[in-house]
């Protein structure tokens, strides 16, 4: 239930936000339901241990205290008057938080920074010991993506096909525009159906072996049916071959196995028909006419130049969209690595939402969304999430070879759009973006398309 295809996935940094509340060992971590968070891909998994000595543990104890005590509120006592003993009791589990915030980030990253590695996702803390007077122990376990060769990657190519459209294509297109404005009209003269005609009928069915009480009413009236027509049962065609106005008829049609409709599928049905009248089919012609009926077109000319253009852009999307996506298949099929499993469930809830919004604009209510099953859903999700990851890598070590960089212009842009599309004051859009990380994922992204893009037109063109 994928929608259309992103590249997205986020390899940034992040340092221990959180930790948990308990004294002593613990392994929980908010926000995951299993023991030790979700499972890792031990081909890019790295622990780190870090271990803070007791004295700097109390003076940072004494320091986050003393502010606590500085502003809390608690009855029967003045501001900045609370005895330390009741403010420890009081905010034991808020202070051993904030003493962790201010002790762990900056030594994890640095311990990072000298390990050489970059980590993805959140690092799961798997021991953590944290008491006033004692030293301060942690260890954690992180994703990262391992180093690899990208040797030879501007010899890896596919063929890239000519994006020109061609005179049968154009011929198609007009042909199918003439027929989305054909008119269904009545025939006046006293003839016999034909070919090519159009019936309009009244029939009953009734579906061989099914008695009154269990059949289920197999009715039309003024049903229009094309004879010979491609979506026309052939018995139908047959029987109204010929016939005028006003003749009833008998038809039998045996239904194939793999019928669309499930209640006929296989069946024989017996129908009585009644012809009720001709209708035929006009298509307008090709001319200046027809132009001025569609639009602000004086001429066929200006219609058919609009058309091309509109087919010449739409072609070279798709054509560069499709080359694209083989030629990224084939640099992760001949450049192996490991992909971090948390970039790859993030990019499954990616693929979720997409999907989740395209349902609901098709009209799929909450209720029924609850009842899918996602653990069948993100399975299904999950090739298709690695080949995405992958390709988010390679893009980025690319881009790190050709030194492409995205200007301050280029962002500019993109946040400019944002703002039209969502219709809020830039200023704000950027501010929020900027706080959240969003402006960093944008710039990431068009990097990235910039990446794409550059190969793309590197291709050779097919001879």
């Amino acid at each position: 239930m994928s929608s259309t295809e992103t590249l997205e996935g986020n390899s940034q940094p992040a340092p221990i936000e959180d930790a948990p509340a308990q004294e002593g060992h613990d392994h929980e971590h908010e926000g995951h339901d299993h023991e030790h968070g979700p499972v890792l891909n031990p081909e890019c998994t790295r622990e780190l241990t870090l271990d803070v000595p007791a004295e700097e543990v109390s003076k940072t104890y004494s320091s986050v205290t003393g502010s606590f005590r500085k502003y809390a509120k608690i009855p029967g006592f003045r501001p900045g008057k609370v005895p330390e003993s009741v403010i420890r009791r009081r905010f034991a589990a808020d202070i051993r938080k904030e003493v962790i915030d201010k002790l762990l980030p900056v030594r994890f990253n640095q311990a990072i920074a000298e390990a050489g590695v970059r980590p993805v996702g959140q690092p799961q803390v798997t021991e953590l010991t944290v008491e006033d007077g004692q030293p301060l122990h942690v260890k954690a376990i992180f994703e990262y993506i391992p180093p690899f060769s990208i040797e030879g990657y501007k010899d890896v190519t596919v063929e890239k096909p000519s994006a020109e459209v061609t005179r049968e294509e154009f011929e198609r297109e007009m042909a199918e525009l003439q027929e989305s404005r054909a008119t269904i009209e009545p025939v006046e003269e006293d003839r016999a159906l034909v070919n090519g005609d159009w019936a309009q009928i009244s029939y009953a069915g009734r579906i061989d072996g099914e008695t009154d009480g269990e059949a289920e009413p197999l009715k039309g009236e003024d049903t229009l049916l094309e004879i010979g027509g491609k979506n026309t049962v052939e018995a139908f065609t047959t029987a109204l071959l010929g016939a005028k106005p006003g003749q009833e008829l008998k038809a039998e049609v045996v239904y194939p196995a793999d019928y669309p409709e499930a209640k006929l599928a296989g069946k024989t049905v017996a129908y009585e028909i009644q012809v009720k009248g001709i209708k035929k089919r006009n298509v307008p012609e090709l001319n200046d006419d027809f132009a001025k009926e569609l639009g602000n077109y004086e001429t066929l000319a200006e219609l058919e130049d609009r058309v091309r253009e509109h087919m010449d852009n739409r072609k070279r999307r798709d054509v560069a969209s499709e080359t694209r996506n083989r030629l990224f298949a084939a640099l992760a099929e001949r450049f192996s690595f490991a992909v971090p499993e948390s970039l790859v469930q993030d990019q499954i809830d990616t693929r979720l939402e997409r999907g989740l919004r395209a349902l609901a604009a098709q009209g799929m209510q909450t209720e029924q969304m609850r009842k899918l099953d996602f653990g069948r859903l993100r399975t299904a999700q999950r090739e298709g999430a690695i080949a995405e990851v992958k390709t988010s890598i390679l893009l980025d070590r690319i881009a790190d070879e050709e030194n492409i960089i995205v200007s301050e212009e280029e962002l500019d842009r993109e946040v400019e759009m944002a703002a039209l599309q969502t219709r809020e004051n830039i200023e704000t859009l950027r501010a929020r973006l900027t706080e959240d990380g969003g402006l960093a994922r944008i710039r990431e992204q068009l990097r990235r398309e910039k990446t794409a893009n550059l190969l793309y037109e590197r291709l050779p063109a097919a001879g």
